[in-house]
């Protein structure tokens, strides 16, 4: 079974940012997607970014596009989220999972397994 540690929140000042860590390890990471995904206080889950087994093809929702980046290092199994110009409205805990393709599509249903979480908090 895929075990899936994220590293890397942390508090950060509006404009600041971050660069996410997901360490996978229990199963062959290069052949499946990823996604990051995060939940803010009181708010259902949302789809992030994604990126496909090879890194070839990768999907953002809006608020991410232009701001945050996502990548893999198949080498070392680590996924990452690099987040730019970050705002509080981006404050949540973010979690990666692994789907159960290749794609890292925006379906949180497409998705098997998941870490435990890391918090993002912006200050304004």
């Amino acid at each position: 079974q895929a075990q899936l540690v994220e590293t890397g929140g942390g508090l950060v000042q509006a404009g600041g940012s971050l660069r996410l860590s997901c360490a996978a390890s229990g199963h062959t990471f290069s052949n499946y997607g990823v996604g990051w995904f995060r939940q803010p206080p009181g708010k259902e889950r949302e789809f992030v970014a994604g990126i496909s087994w090879s890194g070839g093809s990768t999907w953002y929702s809006d608020s991410g596009k232009g701001r945050f980046t996502i990548s893999r290092d198949n080498a070392k199994n680590t996924a990452y989220l690099q987040m730019n110009s970050l705002n509080p409205e981006d404050t949540a805990a973010y979690y990666c999972a692994q789907s159960r393709s290749g794609w890292g599509r925006p379906n949180v249903d497409e998705y098997i397994y998941w870490g435990q979480g890391t918090q993002v908090t912006v200050s304004s």
